[in-house]
């Protein structure tokens, strides 16, 4: 899945062909939206909150989230977008560019005046440009409050927007963290100052690094490299799925040594 980094990069892409420019024609492909035509809709501006993406024009904001699987497409007109044509969603058209959506799980057409309240929700957006210290506050608060162990409560995205299952791994591993360890017995604070720090380094990057080496196999400490050893310890990375209580049962990979448990 996409995480908050990722998509940011597809906003600021997004928004350098889209605002500022009117639509010339609209095609979405979902039921709700058949009949729906902003022809001649002004974009305004594209922006992300979290996993969220917001293309916010000045009477109607399009709101997706690209699940699994979704994505953009800039294509110069004639072009075909590189995807099955059953996985389209929406093509959006400006006088120079076409805009595609692919196998967008969300898709919506929200009153401009009410967009915000599609991700109301949400917890601060690490990738907020308006960060400050009260929203590392509010995101220390609402992990905490989630009461869940700390590889679980990363992934809420109504304690903190765009953390998802690579960041997770990565951040528990670099403060020494098992990810079952109760929330509650972690320093909140230097979590939410590292996953801020980590999203912003990575969010101009094609291939996002969290050990500082770019190479194949050596941007990420645990994500991806179960039974793989350490690049610190050499202790072999386990493996196992984390949070089947909480509804978001995902895998997670730890170090056993630099991460030990409780």
């Amino acid at each position: 899945m996409p995480e908050g980094d990722t998509i940011h990069r597809a906003a600021v892409r997004l928004g350098a062909v889209m605002a500022g420019r009117e639509l010339t024609s609209s095609d979405f492909r979902v039921p709700a939206l058949a009949t729906a035509d902003l022809a001649g809709e002004r974009i305004e501006e594209v922006r992300s909150v979290g996993k969220h993406l917001l293309m916010r024009g000045e009477r109607w904001t399009i709101h997706s989230h690209a699940g699994m699987d979704g994505l953009w497409h800039v294509l110069e007109p004639g072009r075909r977008a590189p995807v099955a044509t059953h996985t389209i969603r929406v093509v959006l058209a400006t006088a120079e560019h076409e805009i595609v959506g692919s196998s967008l799980p969300v898709l919506e057409l929200l009153p401009r005046e009410r967009d915000w309240d599609a991700v109301a929700h949400l917890g601060p957006d690490l990738l907020d440009p308006a960060w400050d210290d009260a929203m590392a506050a509010e995101a220390a608060r609402r992990l905490r409050a989630t009461g869940a162990p700390v590889g679980v409560a990363l992934l809420d995205q109504r304690a903190v927007a765009g953390l998802g299952n690579v960041y997770r791994g990565e951040l528990c591993f670099l403060r020494g963290l098992h990810p079952t360890t109760p929330i509650a017995e972690v320093a909140v604070e230097p979590l939410v100052a590292l996953a801020r720090r980590l999203m912003v380094a990575n969010r101009d990057r094609v291939e996002r690094t969290f050990t500082g080496d770019t190479r194949n196999g050596r941007r990420t400490w645990v994500y991806g490299r179960g039974g793989r050893p350490c690049l610190r310890c050499g202790t072999r990375i386990r493996d196992a799925m984390l949070g089947m209580e909480d509804g978001m049962l995902r895998q997670v990979q730890w170090c056993p040594r630099c991460q030990p448990e409780a």
